[in-house]
This record gives C-alpha cells, sequence and structure tokens, in this order.
C-alpha cells in the first residue's frame, strides 16, 4: 500500500469519526523578518512602565487559585 493509498485512509476514518481537515498557517520563527519584529516589539514592552493603573487593575480582579 502507498504512502499516498494509508493518508487516503487514515483521512477517511477521521471523516467518518465526525472529524474535517483544516489549514493552519502560523508565522514562521526562522525567518528574519519575525526576528527583527519580535524584538522591536520585546524593545517596546522593556520600556514600558510595569505599574501602569493597567496593571493594578488587573492585579486588583485576579484571584489567586490558593485562597478559593
Amino acid at each position: 500500500m502507498s504512502v499516498r493509498e494509508r493518508v487516503g485512509e487514515h483521512r477517511q476514518r477521521m471523516r467518518e469519526r465526525g472529524y474535517r481537515p483544516i489549514q493552519v498557517w502560523v508565522p514562521d520563527v526562522r525567518s528574519q523578518q519575525f526576528v527583527r519584529e519580535a524584538r522591536r516589539q520585546a524593545a517596546l514592552i522593556a520600556q514600558v512602565d510595569s505599574q501602569t493603573d493597567d496593571q493594578d487593575f488587573v492585579e486588583a480582579v485576579t484571584v489567586d487559585w490558593d485562597e478559593e
């Protein structure tokens, strides 16, 4: 049995179980464009004051799982 036939049978079994194939595109983390953008965003985050009103709000509404 060829690889194509095995893959086809596998896909058919999955369809019979109620699944459908999808294609997902994700960023290529190996590309130079991704690396540059990640570094740019990391530098921006590093410059932000960590004690902002937003962070105070998040901490105020956060529940410690150990307290429940």
